[in-house]
């Protein structure tokens, strides 16, 4: 008899029934002394009882600044101390923490700040080539609920830390007694098929648990530093990675504020780092550096791989030549806070390129048929679901999108189609949707139709994901153009979306169209329009 494609993850280890507050200071109590955070660029460092008096100070600073339990402070700016130190001071006096892409032009930038009614930024001045001030001042006036930007890097920072004194301990902590474990703590914007990103919704208890048992599946101790090469503003960096720390009294290592090959390295040998995260293309330019040898990363045991399907040999290399024999490999998405399956510190080659691992504890997986809603056998695709802990609270002040996601039984229904093996591994074999994944970002092309919309020459447009050996797939657009308008090409697409979209939404392809192909009840082919632009552009 077959089983069906259902799992549930069994556990002796309790959830954790705290807020993120409650949790640091318990952290504290016991490792105080141990390092909590080391920036390796500037050579700062806290140990955990630093950390904790810094975050107090932000805290205590944003009261008085007049934050409201409930209230939407933004953050926008790459890796650096103070985006996680501002994680958590938000978090202890219940603001909610609305994480801004460094890579958001003001397009994206006005929306999410007007979406989730931010009322302070925490900003960077600038980074790359991005002016950030320019785009703040630009987009403030059709921004009304924005009162305030405080700038990182100048006397902004020093100020509201100053302002802490206006506020007593006592207060602070009275502050922290009016907090629930189920207060929604953080939105992320995660792109959606509508056309705009949304805004998922996550509490205390949401992300704190994740963190905490994605660090626990791989044996986290206070004895363990991590090498965190992944974004913060993205869940792998301030979820998995920081709560996963703090949870276990582990120590954060910042390498860079981006990604950088030599820079990750240089701060797992110097740091003597036990653990490294990173999507597969991080992991092929670390192995990728002719000086790879060089390095000393045999302090190195564990970490984890997400983002998009590791090749095998990138992963017998990461075990080998790297040292990362505990190594695993995660999958969720922002919804669920994100890790839904794991693998296992002991699983074998396989299990971890040929499968995302097996359903996380306190979490349930079920693959349904997507016509019926019925759960599917074993080795059968069908929709994967998710229900527990780490479903989100909803997507901010969209209840019709919310219920479009979560059903009334509260099962999160992702969109991937996948199988699950009669061991119970789940193996990710396609999208419902047709969202693109480019070097571990999610990208959804009706977001970038409705863009390119916009431009004057376009009469219609379909965005779809083709193949890329770099970044796993990039956007190519079909376009249609309007009577008598002048042909464009990738260049001008381009030169019409530079500072108005993230660089990763923008078009590496354009083809000039004169029709899509079409179902005969209407509705865009678009696997015959990517097989079509494999062919068209030598890709494989």
């Amino acid at each position: 008899m077959s089983l069906p494609s259902y799992a549930s993850g069994v556990s002796e280890v309790p959830l954790l029934g705290e807020t993120i507050g409650a949790n640091l200071r318990r952290t504290i109590a016991t490792y105080g002394e141990h390092d909590a955070l080391v920036e390796v660029q500037t050579g700062r460092r806290w140990t955990y009882g630093e950390f904790g008096a810094e975050a107090e100070l932000v805290a205590r600073g944003l009261i008085a600044r007049g934050i409201a339990k409930g209230d939407r402070v933004g953050i926008w700016a790459p890796n650096r101390a103070e985006w996680t130190i501002t994680q958590y001071a938000t978090a202890l006096i219940g603001a909610i923490l609305v994480n801004i892409n460094p890579a958001y032009r003001t397009h994206e930038l006005s929306y999410a700040l007007n979406q989730s009614g931010v009322r302070t930024l925490v900003s960077a001045t600038d980074f790359k080539t991005s002016n950030y001030r320019a785009m703040v001042d630009e987009v403030r006036p059709d921004c009304p609920a924005l009162e305030e930007t405080i700038y990182l890097g100048t006397g902004d920072w020093d100020a509201l830390r100053d302002d802490a004194s206006r506020i007593t301990l006592a207060e602070l902590n009275a502050r922290e007694a009016e907090l629930s474990f189920d207060d929604p703590i953080n939105i992320q914007y995660t792109s959606g098929t509508t056309g705009f990103p949304k805004g998922a919704t996550l509490s205390h208890h949401n992300i704190l648990n994740n963190g905490y048992f994605v660090t626990e599946t791989i044996a986290f101790t206070a004895d363990d530093r991590l090498c965190v090469p992944v974004p913060f503003y993205h869940c792998f960096g301030m979820v998995m990675a920081n709560l996963g720390c703090t949870t276990h009294g582990a120590c954060m290592v910042i390498p860079a504020q981006a990604f950088d090959p030599v820079a990750t390295l240089q701060a797992v040998q110097d740091e003597r780092c036990t653990a490294l995260y990173g999507v597969p293309t991080m992991f092929i330019a670390e192995l990728g550096l002719p000086d790879f040898a060089e390095y000393d990363l045999t302090s190195l045991r564990t970490g984890v791989m997400a983002g998009s399907p590791c090749p095998v040999e990138v992963m017998k290399r990461c075990v080998a030549d790297m040292h990362m024999a505990e190594v695993a490999i995660c999958y969720g998405m922002t919804e669920t806070s994100p890790v839904s399956t794991q693998t296992r510190r002991d699983d074998d080659l396989d299990r971890r390129t040929s499968t995302v691992g097996r359903v996380m504890p306190h979490v349930e997986v079920k693959l349904v048929d997507p016509a019926t809603g019925l759960i599917v056998e074993r080795g059968e695709p069908g929709e994967l679901c998710t229900r527990g802990y780490s479903v989100m609270l909803g997507y901010w002040d969209e209840p019709e999108k919310t219920a479009e996601a979560i059903d009334q039984a509260r099962w999160m229904h992702t969109g991937d189609l996948a199988t699950m093996r009669a061991d119970g591994y789940v193996n990710i074999v396609g999208r419902i949707k047709d969202m693109v994944i480019r070097g571990g970002e999610n990208v959804y092309p009706r977001e970038i139709e409705e863009f390119l919309y916009t431009h004057p020459s376009i009469a219609d447009v379909q965005v779809i994901g083709v193949p890329d050996a770099k970044y796993g797939e990039e956007l190519c657009a079909w376009i249609k153009l309007k009577p008598g308008a002048d042909p464009l090409d990738a260049d001008a697409v381009k030169a019409f979306a530079t500072g108005r979209l993230a660089h990763f939404k923008i078009p590496k392809y354009v083809l000039l169209v004169d029709d899509f192909p079409m179902t005969v009840t209407g509705k865009i082919r678009k696997v015959e329009m990517r097989a079509k632009s494999v062919e068209l552009l030598g890709l494989t």
